[in-house]
């Protein structure tokens, strides 16, 4: 902030301040000011915003001299007096208790210049927000805009400016001083500087340090399938300027610190907003000390406008009115206000809290209260852990004003991770000597005594513990000894919910069940813990998992089956112990690297299912299977796991795991190399589905039907229909933005982008590969993400930049090679063999294509074969490894490979590399005579890149060929 010059003139309300000619005026009239209280002035107007001692402001007006503290106080109740100060709204100084006063007021500084010529230069301090922003931002959670904050403008405008000027704020304060309000504001007030960006992490119910990352991940909009997400947090972070509010940091300091110190300086443009009860003394922190609200002094004015001035003030009565009140403002009940809101320190919470009293004792009674209750816990307030400062007492004093059957409904609600219904509130707080009247009755007077507060959510009617009332609480049940009984309450209750949900046959997790992840995490911790009860912990988690995995948080499921499968004792071969073992397996298709220990724990899935005669999951078992067989690159196996679960599906009568077979085996035919069975099968899937009435058939997390377009677009491509193939992988990509499923979308963008890369259409291939790297960001998809990388690769490689290709190949690789991700691998090795070939680099080109061979020899694999052929043959002639005449088998044998298969695309791109040999030996007419065959075959596609190629061969082969008759006219 710029000090005024010597000529400034400085404007604020109706004032006029001439700071050299020592003049203040209001509407053009002279204000009569003593000299020193004028000196405080221009003092406190120079720094407009900033807070200044006592000791600076006795240094401004009364230099080198001693003086008492109480002229500073003198001096600036006469200047209030003089500048109309709490009339009508209007506040220009403020006392900041226990560190001085400030200038809140807008101000405009006018600088004259020395001539008329030279103008006038403006610079104006206003500290309230330009605008009332929308109340979304970003992505995810940000909390609406505030209706009205009162008394924080200061702060807010401070909080701005630091996080403009440093990057990284921590707003600290004791609970209740209003952090999280601020940080929401400022947020809000930001939100059009980040273009959006602007990104809500609340810590409040993340209890597990190693589940902050996980949090912050959430709150980006990113999945958590990785088991570390710090990877995709900098990848979404670095490359956009945004601002990442941590709020409540306290339980978690350590973590959210090193998190924070890792994010500063890990990235250049990320801004960060935190709140916490202490400091989190990271790298680059600027500290905003969040104070109390401005309160009247003692002595302090003669009328209610005086005191309702006064930001704390104004606070109280908008809250006792809210609550109910209806009590008059007159002078004594402004003073009586005032006082209260003075004993209160300023503190927000305590002052919502007292308030909230009025409409029961009215204002005279609830003052009463205060001084007879209140003062009995004050002293040693001070010396007290910094997070029981203040706050602390004024709950400690709340809960003592509670009725003792009122004191153990808060504690025990106090369980809730998050918002919670009537029915969970009256389940977990009746018992143990209370009956469910008793507890109702007690939940409704924490309502009306703002302990619990209320919120809509959906249509849907919800409770809620205010976060620092929620920490208080839990500190009273761990000291009551229920927290055990508690704890167990809150496990049943969840498992009668979910126990409910499973009745229903829900397919996707209703929203009650999203509301309580939370409440699950909880208690499955409390559950597997030393106190917690095995049999509870199992059948909690079996109930669970199914949510888990709808929410795709895979991680989870995955860790909290494995812990109830050590317990599965006495649900061994139950129902419970299925759920488990296969939602383990579904948990780990996408997250884990061992595919024959995820193979292995289906087979017992498998087992379990037969066994107990539940079809459905077995066929569910099976569709996991298949995949897993499908990345290993076994693909006639995957066949027989197809036509097993048909089989299954058509016995049982289960119309969806007919359509789902289907699908399954148009996958695998297609893989083996089979394209018109694969054809045949996916369309056959469809036509089933269409007469079930239904496309959506989810088991794995994601929609079937787009995996079965994008088997269904590929094999058309290679049968030789590249225009109808484009077509479907474009249907496949529309139909998951529709479906919402994050695993839809990465599947859909996968193989989509294959078809467009065999047609060659560069411009659409590489706007589906940055959707496609995005996304793996965006949902931790670990593995999945080597795919784009691959996929750049395959670009690079049709533009001709075969060192880039070669380098985002061999990347790709050496991650897919280290999970035994075989489905796109082999495709990928020979698309690597091209670009080395180009580079020169024929030695390791040759060893990667035999090696490429032998595995797909290995594994009785022939999809890749015709094409692993053709660059193999490619690769030993410029090895010189290959006379003409063996270089010419090989191809053929590639031709005839693609017929067998109906694989008329790679017919032609093998034949074109014939014919290529074919023209360099003199054999033009031969060449052109077998290329124009092939072409005719074609119906379709004759702009794609193959095609073209293909018409530009002819072309250049006719000139010999023209003279013979019968020959093919290519145009």
């Amino acid at each position: 902030m710029l000090p005024p010059a010597i000529d400034d003139i400085v404007e604020f309300g109706p004032f006029r301040l001439h700071v050299s000619g020592r003049l203040l005026q209001a509407d053009g009239v002279s204000v009569n000011v003593g000299s020193r209280a004028l000196d405080l002035l221009i003092a406190l107007v120079e720094q407009a915003g900033e807070v200044l001692s006592q000791r600076e402001l006795i240094a401004r007006a009364w230099p080198g001299l001693v003086v008492d503290e109480a002229n500073v106080r003198v001096n600036i109740a006469s200047l209030r007096k003089s500048l109309g100060d709490g009339r009508n709204g209007a506040r220009y100084i403020v006392n900041v208790p226990g560190r001085g006063y400030s200038f809140v007021a807008p101000v405009t500084r006018t600088q004259l210049g020395s001539s008329s010529q030279e103008g006038e230069e403006t610079w104006t301090f206003d500290p309230q927000s330009p605008s009332q922003p929308p109340a979304f931002v970003g992505e995810r959670s940000l909390p609406e805009a505030l209706t009205r904050l009162i008394g924080r403008d200061s702060s807010v405008s401070t909080v701005v400016e630091l996080l403009t000027k440093h990057r990284f704020v921590s707003v600290i304060g004791p609970g209740g001083m209003g952090k999280t309000a601020v940080a929401i504001s400022v947020a809000h007030a930001l939100r059009d500087v980040f273009d959006g960006a602007v990104y809500y992490v609340d810590l409040s119910s993340v209890h597990d340090a190693s589940l902050v990352p996980s949090a912050i991940a959430s709150a980006l909009g990113l999945r958590v399938q990785a088991n570390d997400p710090k990877a995709g947090i900098l990848a979404f972070l670095a490359p956009r300027r945004s601002l990442l509010v941590l709020d409540n940091c306290e339980h978690l300091i350590d973590q959210t610190a090193a998190l924070s110190e890792w994010l500063y300086r890990s990235t250049a443009q990320t801004h960060l907003l935190a709140t916490s009860r202490e400091l989190l003394r990271a790298e680059g922190e600027h500290v905003h000390i969040l104070p109390p609200l401005d309160v009247p002094p003692i002595g302090w004015g003669t009328t209610a406008a005086d005191w309702t001035a006064f930001p704390a003030v104004q606070l109280f009565m908008d809250r006792a009115a809210a609550s109910g009140s209806h009590e008059a403002v007159t002078d004594e009940v402004a003073l009586l206000a005032a006082d209260i809101c003075r004993n209160m320190d300023g503190i927000p919470l305590a002052i919502e809290l007292a308030a909230g009293r009025v409409p029961f004792h009215g204002v005279r009674g609830t003052a009463e209260l205060i001084e007879s209750r209140f003062n009995l816990l004050w002293p040693g307030r001070r010396s007290a852990p910094p997070r029981h400062q203040t706050l602390y007492a004024m709950l400690d004093w709340s809960y003592n004003l509670l009725s003792q059957t009122e004191r153990r409904v808060l504690y025990r609600l106090s369980v809730f991770a998050g918002p919670f219904q009537l029915e969970g509130a009256q389940t977990i707080a009746a018992g143990a000597g209370l009956t469910s009247a008793d507890a109702t009755s007690a939940i409704a007077s924490l309502i009306d005594k703002s302990l619990l507060s209320t919120s809509t959510i959906r249509g849907a009617s919800y409770l809620r513990l205010l976060d620092t009332t929620r920490a208080y609480a839990s500190e009273k049940l761990a000291e009551s000894g229920e927290i055990h009984c508690v704890s167990h309450r809150l496990a049943g209750y969840l498992i009668e919910q979910l126990s409910r949900l499973e009745s229903q046959n829900r397919s996707r997790p209703l929203e009650p069940a999203l509301l309580q992840v939370g409440d699950v995490r909880t208690a499955l911790a409390w559950a597997f813990s030393e106190s917690g009860k095995g049999e509870l912990a199992t059948c909690l988690a079996a109930l669970a998992a199914p949510h888990l995995l709808d929410l795709s948080l895979l991680d989870e499921c995955h860790r909290w089956c494995q812990a109830a499968l050590q317990k599965v004792g006495p649900y061994e071969g139950t129902k419970t112990h299925l759920i488990l073992e296969s939602s383990l397996a579904m948990s780990a298709l996408f997250t884990r690297v061992d595919r024959g220990d995820l193979n292995a724990t289906i087979e017992r899935g498998l087992s379990l299912a037969r066994k107990l005669k539940d079809h459905k999951r077995e066929l569910e078992l099976h569709a996991a299977q298949h995949i897993v067989m499908t990345h290993l690159g076994r693909y006639r196996e995957a066949v027989e796991v197809g036509s097993h679960s048909a089989e299954l599906a058509r016995q049982v009568g289960y119309p969806e795991g007919i359509v789902m077979s289907e699908w399954m085996l148009g996958c695998a035919h297609h893989f083996a190399g089979d394209h018109a069975s694969a054809i045949r099968h996916t369309e056959e899937g469809f036509k089933q589905a269409e007469r079930l009435g239904t496309t959506k058939i989810d088991v794995l997390g994601f929609a079937h039907r787009t995996r079965a377009l994008n088997v269904l677009a590929r094999a058309l491509w290679l049968s030789g229909a590249p225009d109808r193939a484009a077509q479907v992988a474009r249907q496949a990509l529309e139909e998951s933005e529709l479906d919402e499923q994050p695993m839809s979308m990465l599947v859909a963008l996968t193989y989509a982008t294959t078809v467009f890369l065999w047609r060659g259409d560069i411009a659409e291939s590489e706007a589906l590969v940055d959707r496609l790297i995005g996304h793996g960001i965006r949902y931790s998809y670990g593995t999945n993400a080597a795919f784009g990388i691959a996929l750049s690769g395959e670009i690079a490689l049709l533009r001709g930049e075969f060192r880039t290709a070669a380098n985002k190949l061999r990347e790709a690789l050496d991650t897919l090679k280290v999970e035994r991700r075989q489905n796109l691998a082999t495709m990928l090795s020979r698309s690597l063999c091209e670009a080395l070939l180009a580079c020169g680099d024929i030695p390791e080109a040759q060893l990667i294509i035999d090696a490429a061979m032998e595995r797909a020899e290995a594994l009785h694999q022939s999809f890749e074969m015709p094409e692993l052929l053709r660059t193999r043959a490619k690769i030993e002639i410029a090895a010189g490894r290959l006379d003409p005449c063996a270089a010419e088998a090989m191809l053929r044998r590639s031709i005839e490979l693609a017929y067998e298969q109906g694989a008329l695309s790679l017919v032609l791109r093998s034949t074109m590399t014939l014919g290529g040999l074919l023209a360099t030996e003199g054999r033009t007419d031969e060449a052109h005579a077998m290329l124009a065959e092939v072409y005719s075959g074609f119906s379709e596609g004759y702009d794609t890149h193959d095609l073209r190629t293909a018409r530009q061969l002819i072309k250049t082969w006719r000139p010999r060929a023209s003279q013979l008759s019968g020959y093919v006219h290519v145009t």
